[in-house]
């Protein structure tokens, strides 16, 4: 599997970022979560799976960028 970086909200790019795979899935690296109360609200965690937190302005920004690549004024359609 190859990563491509899409964002961070660090100025220097390191966590949390994210990441689109080659798959077409979604990597989140972030701070992973160690809150027991936060940890007790999460439903069906699976083996081999883990929470991290990561600022909802980043995942904000990421979705901005992918909805409106061409700026916020002007949508790309799939026929340009």
């Amino acid at each position: 599997m190859r990563l491509r970086f899409l964002g961070s909200t660090s100025e220097a790019g390191a966590c949390p970022s994210l990441y689109e795979t080659d798959r077409g899935t979604i990597v989140v690296q972030g701070l992973t979560l160690t809150d027991p109360d936060a940890r007790a609200d999460l439903r069906h965690v699976l083996d081999g799976e883990s929470a991290v937190e990561v600022p909802r302005e980043l995942l904000m920004e990421i979705a901005r960028e992918v909805l409106f690549p061409a700026g916020p004024d002007r949508r790309v359609t799939d026929h340009e």
